[in-house]
């Protein structure tokens, strides 16, 4: 039998937001005018122009500053969040090559940290992966186990890009301060989403990126806290000399001006997306569980992101699955990873049964979902098992 929507549903329904999120119109009323009509290289210093967009760059640098509550000279600006990660790690990596080659991360992280870290084993780095149980999360005493003298980087993400699991990178941050050694953690999934506070977290350096919270791709930020960190990392991009010669090129004023304005309206309705997202998040697990049986919740409930569902579903093929659901827009794994095969490496790691992992479909929800848009979306995934 057909799930007719109602009037007020605009099909396809968008259940994806862990993929990217839509531009919010404020944000976009915020880019325009770096289009045409202030439209100056921020680097150029000796007209107006140019002091437009260098004064719409320092203040985005600004609001991005802000929603992780650190100083503003320790915010860069890069084009995604895969960009900062690399900077990040490769320019650890290398500037401290002297001190150890020795790096900590876990086996559930972004393809972005786990290719990278895969290069840097190929040019002399040894990588320990952390395992992680089968709620997906971590054991702070094999963590501290791993560690050894000549450790200089631990890379740990903040949440689960897959499962929505968030990790304790409070303890980690800890211990690693107490061993004097640099924490990167990849928060793109936790920026604008939760509250996070770099400055108590002992975070050393971290991504996170616009697109993610309702505004534009490519603009993305690098925190690098400190200058005595900032001048071991060696630049993935050299240059111009731009953002403090950390990356250079030409600065995407617009892109950046919306990523700035994306971040102050995040901070400013965190708490009320947080609530409205969770109480979506549940509504679904709530009704899939309750109308088809054989539903697994992948993923540790009591820490994890608001807004992320990771389910599976019993005796299908996910992606043959969302295929057939040609309404709704969900995920059977990372969208920067979509194009591997064999299922997904986040639920592998925590040892989910074959059939577990091929039935599994991930639904993020956001600031424009609707419950009318869940409960309709969940008929849709009853119609097709019938």
């Amino acid at each position: 039998m057909a799930n007719n929507p109602s009037d007020s549903i605009k099909l396809p329904i968008y259940l994806d937001y862990c993929a990217t999120t839509p531009v919010d119109t404020r944000v976009l009323d915020k880019m325009y005018p770096y289009f045409s009509r202030k439209f100056g290289n921020a680097s150029s210093r000796d007209h107006s122009f140019g002091w437009d967009a260098q004064e719409a760059v320092e203040i985005a640098r600004s609001a991005a500053a802000q929603i992780v509550n650190v100083s503003t000279s320790d915010i860069f600006f890069t084009a995604s969040a895969t960009e900062s990660i690399n900077s990040a790690i490769k320019g650890i990596a290398f500037g401290l090559k002297n001190k150890g080659n020795h790096i900590i991360t876990t086996s559930v992280e972004h393809s972005a940290v786990l290719q990278t870290c895969w290069f840097l084993e190929q040019n002399g780095f040894e990588v320990t992966y952390l395992p992680v149980n089968d709620d997906g999360n971590l054991d702070l005493e094999v963590f501290k186990n791993t560690i050894r003298d000549t450790t200089i980087l631990i890379a740990v993400m903040h949440a689960n890009n897959e499962t929505g699991v968030i990790f304790p990178i409070a303890e980690i941050g800890r211990i690693a301060h107490d061993h004097a050694i640099t924490f990167f953690t990849d928060a793109t999934q936790t920026v604008g989403k939760l509250a996070v506070d770099f400055s108590s977290l002992n975070v050393r350096c971290a991504a996170f990126s616009a697109h993610k919270m309702y505004g534009p791709k490519g603009a993305a930020a690098l925190y690098i806290n400190g200058i005595d960190l900032r001048k071991n990392i060696v630049p993935l991009i050299h240059g111009g000399g731009q953002e403090q010669n950390i990356r250079s090129g030409t600065h995407n004023v617009p892109a950046i001006m919306g990523f700035g304005e994306a971040c102050r309206i995040a901070q400013m309705e965190m708490d009320a997306d947080r609530e409205k997202t969770a109480f979506l998040r549940d509504l679904w697990e709530r009704e899939l569980t309750s109308c088809i049986t054989g539903i697994q919740i992948n993923g540790c409930l009591n820490a994890r992101l608001p807004h992320v569902s990771n389910v599976s579903f019993p005796d299908i093929e996910g992606r043959e699955f969302i295929r057939r659901i040609n309404t709704i827009a969900l995920s059977t794994s990372s969208a920067c990873s979509s194009g591997t095969s064999g299922g997904s490496h986040v639920l592998k790691a925590m040892e989910k049964s074959d059939s577990s992992i091929r039935g599994a479909i991930r639904m993020s929800c956001g600031r424009f979902s609707t419950e009318e848009e869940i409960r309709f979306a969940v008929g849709e995934c009853k119609r097709t098992l019938q």
